[in-house]
């Protein structure tokens, strides 16, 4: 980027303690094709050598690269983090870069194009590569994960929120979207009371948030590289089985977000009230069967 240009793209990365992948990520960023780019790097309490990796980076990117931290260096989870970066952020789109994550060389060139191209869309997401193959030990191979054919172009509000409920499009990760930041401000950025184990959910309580209040292009190309290793959050949560606390808070906060949006969807209240049923009903979801399945039955027929 020439001396004085805005960055059009603002980069929002959030770390903590990412010294194994962090470089990586970051060289991805410098190897993008469209080059009007700024990247905000968020300390969220390492105590390796992520700091020292970031700050080297500034040193090496001067004017387009930012260092923050939360006041103390102290630890505030990944929303927060992400919610400081986009108070600092200067370009008119966002994208999130998880730190362990890889994005290919085309990834902001062409999603910039689609939404210059599609005025009205405010987010797009693509495909992604879940990443296994980064470590030659790895036993699972690499697959490509994306919404069908069928979700192709623009897609409206709030189509992708219950389709990802119901299982028919996957959820794309973080490091997969380019939003517009007037849409980031206009949902008011990511929910911070996703911290802990229900940090395995922050990323869906702000796409929920975008997928009700504008249309998404979706587009079938990989643009990013999940790395699967497990070091990640995700990975730490999953082990100590805090998969379902997680799962059963968002639900709860997406129902309660619903309604304070009076959202009237049928599609997203079926797919929520279907969703939220074996945690609303435990014992009968796990001895009753017959019951559940009444009751499963109802959940999807109400309007």
């Amino acid at each position: 980027m020439r001396a004085g240009l805005t960055p059009e793209v603002s980069i929002v990365i959030p770390f903590l303690n990412a010294e194994r992948f962090m470089r990586e990520a970051l060289d991805s960023v410098v190897a993008q094709e469209h080059g009007r780019w700024e990247v905000l790097l968020v300390n969220d309490g390492s105590s390796d050598g992520s700091e020292e990796i970031a700050r080297e980076f500034v040193k090496d990117n001067p004017g387009r690269t930012r260092y923050l931290e939360h006041p103390n260096g102290a630890p505030r989870g990944i929303s927060a983090s992400r919610n400081l970066a986009v108070r600092h952020a200067r370009g008119r789109y966002i994208a999130p870069l998880d730190a362990d994550d890889v994005w290919l060389p085309g990834k902001l060139r062409e999603q910039t194009q689609i939404l210059e191209a599609h005025g009205e869309a405010g987010m797009c997401v693509g495909a992604s590569e879940y990443w296994h193959s980064w470590s030659p030990a790895a036993a699972t191979r690499d697959i490509v994960r994306g919404a069908g054919p069928s979700w192709r172009g623009e897609v409206p509000p709030p189509v992708l929120l219950w389709a990802c409920l119901e299982g028919r499009s996957p959820s794309p990760p973080p490091s997969d979207i380019l939003v517009r930041r007037d849409v980031v401000d206009g949902v008011g950025g990511f929910e911070e009371v996703f911290g802990g184990t229900y940090q395995l959910y922050e990323d869906q309580a702000f796409l929920a948030k975008v997928f009700i209040s504008t249309r998404v292009f979706v587009e079938g190309k990989v643009w990013d590289k999940y790395r699967l290793h497990p070091w990640s959050c995700s990975a730490a949560i999953l082990s100590a089985r805090g998969e379902d606390t997680a799962r059963r808070f968002y639900l709860r906060w997406l129902r309660s977000y619903l309604l304070l949006k009076r959202v009237r969807d049928r599609s997203v209240w079926r797919a929520v009230r279907f969703a939220l049923l074996r945690y609303e009903h435990p014992v009968v979801y796990a001895v009753h069967p017959r019951r559940w399945m009444r009751l499963a039955w109802a959940a999807m027929r109400t309007g």
